[in-house]
Order: structure tokens, then sequence, then C-alpha cells
């Protein structure tokens, strides 16, 4: 299991990147089949109330790509939304193996 995190200009906390192993962890114990998962966070417009930005890609073996992005108030939030929406896509691939 790899998992990459890349902030985009600006230096992450200790305690967003734990959340974040932590919520990935989730995902890689329930769908044994992902290969690695590459996290980005950026803020956009930060005089915008509505900026965190977070996206999501999955690296599964023989299947098209899975990602994921979401704009939230907290990249806590937006990491959260992300992984409803990977969890839906994965579910899929999950029923046609």
């Amino acid at each position: 299991m790899v998992a990459k995190i890349n902030a985009v200009h600006f230096d992450i906390s200790e305690r967003l990147e734990s959340f974040i192993h932590k919520k990935v962890d989730k995902l890689f114990r329930r769908f044994d089949f992902i290969a690695e998962t590459e996290v980005t966070l950026k803020v956009v417009k930060p005089e915008s109330a509505c900026n965190k930005e977070a996206q999501i890609k999955l690296h599964v073996p023989a299947t098209p790509e899975v990602f994921a992005s979401k704009t939230c108030d907290t990249f806590e939030e937006a990491i959260d939304l992300c992984i409803e929406a990977l969890e839906r896509q994965l579910e899929k691939i999950k029923e046609k193996k």
C-alpha cells in the first residue's frame, strides 16, 4: 500500500496528514485491490470561504482511473466527501469482478 500526499503551495500539518492516512487506510482495508493512492491538497482563491480542494486518485489494476475531487470549507470535510465518492466507485468495480 502506497499513499502519496501532495500539498500545493503550503505545508501540511501532522494532524491533517495522520487524518488522511487514517481515511486512506480504511479504503485499503475494505478494498484490498487498490495498488496506490495519490492525494493532492490545494487552497483555491484564499479570499472565499469554500476554498480547500482535495483530489484523490486511486490506482487499481485492470480498471480505468478512480478519481474524486471536492472543494469545501476544510480539508477534512473535502477528504471525507472524496472518500464517500470513491467508495461508491469502488463498490461498482467490486461488483463487476
